[in-house]
């Protein structure tokens, strides 16, 4: 089951519309979205993320070791 964290990293780069593909990387997930303009950096920072790598249309959130829990929660979201 998804955690609270999950739905509002989810809520912070656009929804689950936006949402192309993602994917866990040790301590980032790495995101391909339809509108990267939708990221909310200052939302994701508030919670806890370390970073925030943009790419194109890919965006690489640094959220920790929890990566993988954090993208399977995610993927329950989508």
């Amino acid at each position: 089951m998804a955690d609270e964290r999950a739905a509002k990293i989810l809520a912070a780069i656009g929804g689950a519309d936006n949402v192309i593909e993602l994917e866990p990387c040790i301590t980032r997930l790495r995101c391909e979205l339809e509108d990267d303009s939708l990221v909310n950096e200052a939302a994701l920072r508030a919670l806890g993320v370390h970073g925030v790598v943009r790419m194109g249309a890919a965006v690489q959130i640094v959220v920790g070791p929890e990566a993988d829990t954090i993208a399977s929660d995610i993927e329950d979201l989508l």
